[in-house]
């Protein structure tokens, strides 16, 4: 059997180091880091190795390589949202700021809609079928130099706020929206408008977000059109993303300084759908694990994750690549080294 790990922290939890192993020696999956950090703290560390592909030679990953958040970056743009209603400059529960929507039966659609995946917006979230999957066609085909604009341009299929549809394209449209302003922002310091939002937004994430985070790795990425992709490119190290998860462990406050407004966590947190697929519960760009209280969640295609109890203080991170068949599996196991982590109440009652 191929040997896919390196060396990293390790903790005196068995539990959570038989997890481990479990994930790096299956080899139906590809499990590239896994990171466990308590109380602030990383308590556990590994790293498995990337696979040769047609693109290059693979290699060991370790705790300076950069991976690909995909959907995860879908909760990054909820806390750059969350930026900009701190700032008093975006109100979440007023119509999106579209142009294209002016005067259409899409202008009643609210910034909250989108974020809830309520919309009512066509789009189809397929990863398979190219003849069908608007995320595709958006991602890799004729919408990819204006992502936004594509998302945007689709028909309304229900009332706004009357159905959850995950969407892609849904959260692009938030880019833009976020990219406007912050362009507007920066075009103001210097006496223009910016009107695309790409002036200043990679900025805007480093100076406002990245930077205060210790997220020395982080990398977003645009399309042609200036807009942040957010729906799918942002690329980290595990340790930086563990630093986001920490940041909504914390309610959006990192050392004495607070990014988010007060409760951003519980917007993002709180559910208001359930997904009939997978049966787990969605908020507002962070999902929901029903089995748990207080855990919630960014999820990525292909098994990325960024798990966060505030009970626990605990923040678990996997990257990697598992197919969709074997996704509830991850979840168990990752779960399952939630689980070897009391919350703080029931451990203090127990130490006491």
């Amino acid at each position: 059997m191929t040997t896919r790990t390196t060396t990293g922290t390790t903790t005196d939890n068995p539990h959570v180091r038989a997890c481990a192993d479990a994930l790096f020696d299956d080899e139906s999956r590809l499990t590239l880091a896994l990171l466990v950090q308590h109380r602030g703290r990383v308590v556990f560390e590994r790293y498995g190795m990337q696979p040769d592909t047609v693109f290059g030679p693979g290699g060991p990953v370790t705790a300076d390589s950069t991976l690909i958040s995909w959907s995860i970056a879908k909760s990054i743009t909820h806390a750059v949202v969350g930026l900009l209603v701190a700032d008093g400059v975006l109100d979440v529960d007023a119509p999106a700021p579209v142009p294209e929507w002016r005067g259409t039966d899409r202008e009643r659609i609210t910034l909250q809609q989108l974020l809830e995946m309520r919309s009512g917006l066509h789009f189809v979230e397929d990863y398979v079928d190219d003849a069908t999957s608007n995320c595709l066609e958006m991602l890799y085909g004729a919408g990819q130099a204006d992502m936004a604009a594509y998302a945007a341009s689709q028909p309304l299929e229900h009332e706004p706020g009357a159905v959850w549809n995950y969407s892609s394209g849904t959260t692009n449209i938030v880019s833009r929206i976020v990219g406007s302003i912050v362009g507007t922002m920066v075009g103001s310091t210097v006496g223009t408008t910016v009107g695309d939002g790409s002036a200043g937004m990679e900025a805007f994430l480093q100076d406002r977000l990245f930077g205060p985070l210790g997220m020395t790795s982080a990398v977003a990425k645009f399309d042609d059109a200036g807009t942040f992709v957010g729906s799918s490119y942002v690329y980290a190290t595990a340790r930086d993303f563990a630093r986001f998860g920490q940041l909504y462990l914390d309610d959006g406050v990192v050392g004495d300084q607070r990014l988010l407004p007060p409760g951003w966590r519980d917007h993002g947190a709180t559910q208001t759908a359930v997904d009939p697929e997978t049966g787990l519960g969605y908020g507002r760009h962070w999902w929901r694990w029903p089995q748990f209280d207080d855990v919630f969640a960014c999820h990525g295609y292909e098994g990325q994750y960024i798990v966060v109890s505030p009970s626990r203080e605990l923040v678990v991170v996997h990257l990697g690549k598992t197919s969709v068949e074997l996704q509830a599996s991850l979840r168990d196991t990752i779960a399952s080294i939630v689980d070897a982590f009391p919350p703080a109440a029931a451990s203090a009652n127990t130490e006491g």
